[in-house]
């Protein structure tokens, strides 16, 4: 007899220690066994897996064509380097126009305290945003937070007494190792799938399905798409810090659409509304890229063809154009890995 491997045939509290003790264990042993080249990317595919799953809970799970995370990464990332930077670094650094006092004075040396607040003022900032953007629907709603991510950048450049400007801001300290990445990572995954998984998560596939008659069986629409923004932003927020540690400088050139659009081109990779799918897409987006470098490099050739800068770019997106046409809905479509994961049990005569 076969039957489907689901969470409610296993304890789930012990798959998620094992599993954590494994992450774990190889986030400990893997700086040992692998380059730092490996680790520099591995560490980067931590970042954007923090990313993809929380803007698959707000356009997968909730069903919102957001296209706003770039603006949330964006404040993230440069309310972490603003905290972080001490008031004699900011006083060296701001050469446009003098910093404003409360942003020469804002300084908190612990790591984790400004990561929580990074993503504290994104779920702000998303909270008082939802009121305008969840007024309309549908391609609308995706004109609207487009316009954010465009606000927010111009807002960095045109604000140089808050921002520094077109010229960014760096040395900011490097408490982002690859380990502490990691393991920000597991705790987003962890948190995100409670939620997906819980009745506010069942509110939020409501509304994808069908928000009208979600509405018309008292589900406050309103407030499960609010939730979803507001969680969202959170842990883009905190990915934007990770990201500006990780780097040691940001500037508004790094906050663009471009953003947006590989986040995006993970989640419908992966499946939209699938946490493991954006997971793997993660994985497979970025780690694929990086593998595809050396097509970049002039310095090889097969007979007539040869590297050229630009050929990594034209050869991933024929692959995933070969992957769209056989996986419309994605690797995983709307379910998890472990739906897909089937095993036999020969029952006692």
């Amino acid at each position: 007899m076969e039957y489907k491997l689901s969470l409610s045939s296993t304890n789930y509290f012990t798959l998620v220690v094992i599993v954590t003790a494994i992450f774990v264990g190889f986030l400990y042993v893997s700086p040992t066994l692998l380059n730092d080249y490996t680790i520099t990317v591995l560490g980067n595919i931590y970042i954007f897996i923090i990313l993809a799953v929380s803007y698959n809970l707000i356009n997968g799970v909730t069903g919102q064509f957001s296209l706003e995370p770039n603006g949330f990464v964006a404040i993230g990332a440069y309310v972490t380097a603003i905290l972080m930077l001490s008031p004699e670094m900011k006083e060296e650094m701001y050469m446009l126009t003098e910093p404003l006092p409360l942003i020469r004075e804002l300084f908190l040396p612990n790591p984790f305290f400004v990561l929580i607040i990074s993503g504290i003022v994104s779920a702000l900032v998303a909270l008082t945003l939802a009121f305008p953007v969840f007024r309309v629907r549908g391609d609308y709603l995706a004109i609207v937070t487009l316009g954010f991510g465009f606000i927010i950048r111009i807002f960095l450049i045109n604000n140089p007494e808050i921002s520094n400007g077109s010229m960014g801001l760096d040395s900011i300290p490097p408490f982002a190792s690859y380990f502490w990445i990691g393991v920000a990572a597991l705790i987003t995954v962890i948190l995100v799938y409670n939620i997906v998984y819980s009745r506010f998560g069942r509110a939020m596939k409501a509304v994808r399905d069908d928000e009208d008659a979600a509405l018309a069986m008292g589900v406050n629409t309103f407030n499960a798409k609010t939730l979803a923004f507001m969680t969202s932003a959170f842990f883009e927020g905190m990915g934007g810090g990770l990201m500006a540690s990780s780097i040691g400088s940001i500037s508004p050139d790094q906050f663009t659409f471009m953003l947006t659009f590989q986040l995006l081109i993970i989640i419908v990779l992966g499946g939209l509304g699938s946490m493991s799918g954006a997971i793997i897409g993660t994985f497979l987006f970025i780690g694929g890229m990086e593998m595809l470098r050396p097509l970049d490099e002039t310095a090889w050739s097969i007979g007539p063809i040869h590297g050229i800068p630009g050929l990594r770019m034209v050869v991933f997106s024929l692959i995933l154009l070969l992957i769209m046409l056989f996986a419309r809905r994605g690797l995983l479509g709307d379910k998890e890995i472990w739906d897909y994961i089937k095993f036999k049990r020969r029952d006692n005569d």
